[in-house]
């Protein structure tokens, strides 16, 4: 089946994901903490679905990505679907869960289409997808990243240069065990996240890198990050402040000694 990435009656326009941070109390110091606090006795089956992202020009209030605040918090998951199949495995596997989920869907991609299985039950929260093999460097992303991601790859392609394409689809729990085996075979990395550079998500996954997979390096991990401002609602500064096809293949041309 053909199904839309927004197949569930969603509303991107009220459920920005920054309008969570009013609820950070409930979610931070209630929804993550009662499993632990009452010595597994009591559970919170919560499943939220947020949109998270810019690109649409809706300005700063809209348009910042946030999942990586949450998969700070210990005793909430976090998930960040990329295709239509993964948005409904991975929902699915949120509804079954004991514990708070938390889905970032990147609103860009609601209006993506792709196949369906309508018998498949659902996907395996934890575990990244390798969406496109290839050795001379691994482009580790999720959510509305990957399209990007793979643009890139493709262009980086004609050059002679096949990107491995980790889509990561849960950050917390985090596939650490597929970044690394990645990056032993391709020996470099490179991180497209759209939260901001300063304490990014991308960070983490860097750090994850750095501490498990060093000899594995030929090179420093290198992140493609939002620029640090509030995103802006021109469209040609909302462009420049967001990662592009072009940065992240310049980054990696710039890794492997190909520019300039």
């Amino acid at each position: 089946m053909i199904a839309n990435f927004a197949a569930m009656d969603v509303r991107p326009g009220s459920m920005g994901c920054p309008f969570s941070l009013l609820a950070l109390d409930q979610i931070v110091n209630n929804a993550a903490t009662l499993r632990h606090m009452s010595g597994g006795q009591l559970s919170v089956p919560l499943v939220v679905r947020m949109a998270t992202g810019g690109g649409r020009q809706l300005a700063a209030q809209h348009s910042h990505s946030l999942e990586g605040w949450f998969a700070h918090i210990p005793g909430i998951k976090v998930l960040a679907p990329a295709t239509p199949a993964d948005a409904r495995g991975l929902l699915l596997a949120a509804l079954e869960d004991p514990d708070p989920v938390f889905v970032f869907e990147h609103a860009t991609l609601y209006p993506t289409e792709g196949e369906v299985d309508e018998s498949a039950g659902p996907a395996e929260i934890g575990r990244a997808a390798v969406r496109r093999e290839g050795s001379a460097v691994t482009l580790i992303t999720y959510g509305g990243s990957l399209p990007k991601a793979l643009q890139a790859a493709d262009r980086l392609a004609v050059e002679g240069l096949e990107a491995e394409v980790i889509d990561l689809r849960s950050l917390r729990p985090l596939d650490t065990r597929a970044i690394l085996a990645s990056v032993a075979r391709t020996h470099r990395a490179v991180i497209v996240d759209e939260g901001w550079r300063m304490c990014s998500f991308a960070a983490e996954v860097s750090a994850q890198i750095m501490e498990q997979g060093f000899y594995d390096l030929d090179g420093p991990v290198a992140r493609v990050c939002s620029a640090e401002v509030p995103m802006p609602y021109a469209k040609h500064m909302e462009d420049a402040a967001l990662p592009q096809v072009a940065t992240i293949v310049a980054t990696v041309q710039e890794r492997l000694g190909r520019r300039g």
